[in-house]
């Protein structure tokens, strides 16, 4: 089924476009400040799109449903993935960028961005989306799946640019995890830019200035 999605829509026609994926429980809603805070002027007309995951029973949370990309066993997230779940979820972002493509935006010029499960999305369904994007954002989360990424990935994204950045005090993805994933994605041959924050799970300023900058660079 197709996403619904949270769009903020420029006067003029997108020279670029920001997708952001939501966390578990959150909504695509949640990151409207953060788009409004960005200043991309420089780029041009720039379209927002923040997608709504659907709604599933999630089984670390004692099986209540909320909106999740995939299902979480437990605390531990190396032990037992929801593999079904995170595939089902690549084909939908993979429609999101078709999507985007389909209304003049073309692959080099759209970024796809991430918070928590959001990251794991990004890291996940970029690398593997068989035209080359202008770039991945990972926020607070981690690489799922993380064995089969050198036999999955694209090899047209192989090239694309990614921002991470994880709070040193992250107790719900340990800072860690999002190191090992920085690391593991490096040792892969990618171009990582990596920010640590003293923060808990959350976004700051900070961060999305250093966003901001980073935007600017790689739709320059």
């Amino acid at each position: 089924m197709p996403l619904t999605t949270i769009e903020l829509n420029p006067a003029g026609a997108p020279r670029a476009t920001l997708i952001v994926l939501h966390g578990l429980g959150a909504d695509g809603a949640d990151f409207i400040p953060m788009c409004d805070a960005l200043d991309l002027d420089a780029v041009g007309p720039v379209r927002f799109v923040m997608p709504r995951a659907e709604q599933r029973p999630v089984t670390v949370n004692q099986g209540m449903k909320m909106r999740a990309w995939y299902d979480v066993f437990g605390t531990d997230l190396l032990r037992r993935e929801d593999e079904a779940g995170l595939r089902a979820s690549v084909l939908q972002v993979h429609a999101l960028i078709d999507r985007e493509r389909a209304r003049g935006v073309p692959a080099e010029r759209i970024v796809l961005a991430g918070f928590s499960q959001g990251c794991a999305m990004t890291l996940l369904a970029g690398l593997r989306y068989p035209e080359r994007l202008g770039g991945l954002v990972g926020m607070s989360g981690y690489l799922p799946l993380a064995a089969t990424t050198a036999a999955e990935r694209s090899d047209a994204n192989r090239l694309t640019p990614i921002f991470m950045a994880h709070g040193s005090r992250d107790a719900m993805v340990p800072i860690a995890r999002g190191a090992a994933s920085r690391d593991a994605l490096t040792a892969l041959g990618y171009t990582v830019d990596w920010h640590e924050y003293p923060m808990e799970h959350s976004m700051c300023m900070e961060e999305v200035t250093a966003l901001n900058r980073w935007l600017l660079r790689v739709w320059q």
